[in-house]
């Protein structure tokens, strides 16, 4: 191993990455070497940089979290990332293991856990914060399914539009109305979003766009063509 441990951190909010940046300073073995606040900056410094280990929020604008990781994991595979994210839902641990994440993290996780978890995925571990349960994949080649997640998560344009609205609750009328598009095709694009997701229901759709930041980048989004 490095003499240090270089860490890329990712996140939308510029006071949590100098927050990270300051606690991580303590640790003597890591050393951060970069600081993205987009999915597309995390992949751009990743690619360049190629840390040993990015922490990486899902919330991300742009690209999401999750999207992001994908193309890291094809980009720089020998780097290892850790989901570091607000949202403990199941949907999105499963989705973040299919991609070969090497830790999950709540955020309200203590320092002294990160650093924890950065050593172990340095040394290609694995750590999972004890507050969800392990998946049972951890640590298993997943070939097909990275494949299938980049799949699933190759969401078109108005997809991408769609799917936050399915999580505020809107009908397929009323994101018909909203998009200017009929209500056959809103109901194509819930439909689809299912078939690619993998999830068959709106309670299901609601859970991944919370969980994926989707919901949360979508607000910001919805309206501007496509």
């Amino acid at each position: 191993m490095k003499e240090k441990i270089t860490v890329l951190l990712a996140d939308d909010h510029s006071m949590v990455l100098q927050g990270l940046q300051e606690l991580l300073k303590a640790e003597s073995d890591i050393q951060v070497v970069g600081q993205a606040e987009t999915g597309t900056e995390a992949v751009e410094c990743a690619t360049r940089l190629r840390p040993d280990v990015v922490v990486m929020d899902i919330a991300m604008p742009l690209l999401n979290g999750l999207e992001a990781t994908r193309q890291i994991r094809l980009a720089v595979p020998e780097t290892r990332v850790i989901i570091l994210s607000a949202y403990g839902n199941q949907v999105c641990i499963d989705r973040a293991v299919a991609l070969g994440v090497a830790g999950y993290l709540i955020k309200n996780a203590s320092v002294r856990v990160l650093a924890q978890a950065i050593r172990q995925a340095a040394q290609g571990g694995f750590y999972f914060d004890p507050s969800i349960a392990t998946p049972v994949a951890v640590g298993k080649p997943r070939p097909a399914a990275l494949r299938g997640a980049r799949q699933n998560l190759a969401l078109s344009p108005r997809e991408t539009e769609v799917l936050p609205l399915i999580a505020d609750g809107l009908l397929n009328k009323q994101i018909a109305d909203k998009l200017g598009i009929s209500v056959k095709t809103a109901e194509k694009h819930r439909y689809n979003l299912m078939n690619k997701l993998e999830i068959h229901d709106t309670a299901g759709l609601t859970r991944y766009a919370v969980a994926s930041g989707a919901a949360e980048n979508g607000r910001s989004t919805v309206g501007a063509g496509g």
